[in-house]
């Protein structure tokens, strides 16, 4: 007799072994583990009227406040509140319009839908508080938007080196646009990657741009269809690409060697990695690390995240 119990998934068994371990729920959270973000965020999101958004703002230029020089957190949290709350960041840029924190958080709230807005703001935050390499990196984002040429991308990047020369955001910026995708080219890409990768401390906050690398190029052999996809499943097993997945391995999980705000996040395209590589023993302490914060990105890129992240979790 055919039983009435409804089919057990994946993500049903994976979801049983979170519960069994208790390992918390997989959970996007675009704060990954930065609690005052996180709290900031939730505040935005439980006001509404033009008092609560006083009182919002307020907590937006305390939180930026409190960050100091911290670039790698400043860029971070700055990239996630422009994304959460457009509109606050430009009410705040129009109430404020030569601050600092302001001026740099409206520029980055433009660079989705006006780059050059993001641009022309992203200069006068520059101007505003010339030790602050986040302006910068948001106008190297939005020329990156814009297809404009490498020479005019050049010079930001000089500005940004000159100030955090392992700048996390900067890197993945530049790995973008020289991807054969947009305006580079596979040499380019491997050029860039070599020289960066030959000098880079293995704690630097751009520790992650060879997976990030490894990672796209993969997709883009998947998505590529034909040969490309048949023979993605032997990508990982590329001297180069193990190199860098040992390496990661080896170094990230030591306790206080990846202090970058997006640590998290890292830790998780490495889990990605590994687990594409078929490598679910080294996978496992890698998961623990991760703690249930799930990102979009890598995860997504054949499904729903956060049952992509499951389904994984699920096989170790």
């Amino acid at each position: 007799m055919p039983s009435s119990e409804p089919p057990t998934t994946d993500a049903d068994t994976a979801m049983a072994l979170f519960g069994s371990t208790r390992r918390p729920k997989p959970r996007l959270a675009p704060e990954l583990d930065d609690a005052a973000l996180g709290r900031v965020l939730r505040g935005i999101a439980s006001l509404r009227g033009p008092g609560p958004q006083d009182l919002a703002i307020a907590r937006i230029e305390q939180l930026l406040r409190d960050t100091g020089p911290d670039w790698d957190r400043r860029c971070h949290r700055i990239s996630v509140l422009a994304q959460a709350a457009p509109a606050l960041a430009r009410g705040w840029h129009k109430r404020r319009p030569r601050d600092p924190d302001a001026l740099v958080l409206a520029g980055w709230a433009e660079l989705a839908t006006d780059p050059w807005g993001a641009l022309a703001l992203c200069r006068l935050a520059a101007e505003a508080r010339p030790g602050d390499p986040t302006p910068w990196v948001g106008a190297l984002a939005a020329l990156r938007s814009l297809g404009r040429p490498r020479a005019e991308l050049a010079p930001l990047w000089e500005e940004i080196r000159a100030r955090e020369p392992w700048h996390r955001e900067a890197h993945l910026q530049i790995l973008g646009y020289l991807s054969p995708k947009e305006q580079g080219s596979q040499s380019a890409l491997r050029d860039f990657l070599d020289d960066v990768v030959a000098v880079m401390p293995p704690d630097a906050p751009a520790a992650c741009l060879p997976l990030t690398a490894a990672v796209r190029q993969y997709h883009r052999d998947l998505d590529g269809g034909g040969v490309r996809a048949l023979g993605a499943s032997r990508y990982w097993t590329q001297p180069h690409v193990a190199r860098w997945v040992d390496q990661a391995l080896t170094s990230w999980l030591s306790p206080g060697r990846l202090r970058q705000a997006a640590a998290v996040a890292d830790l998780g395209l490495l889990a990605y990695c590994l687990v594409r590589a078929g490598r679910t023993g080294d996978a496992r302490p890698v998961f623990t690390a991760i703690d249930g914060l799930v990102t979009p990105w890598p995860w997504g890129h054949e499904g729903e995240p956060l049952e992509r992240y499951t389904f994984y979790a699920g096989r170790l």
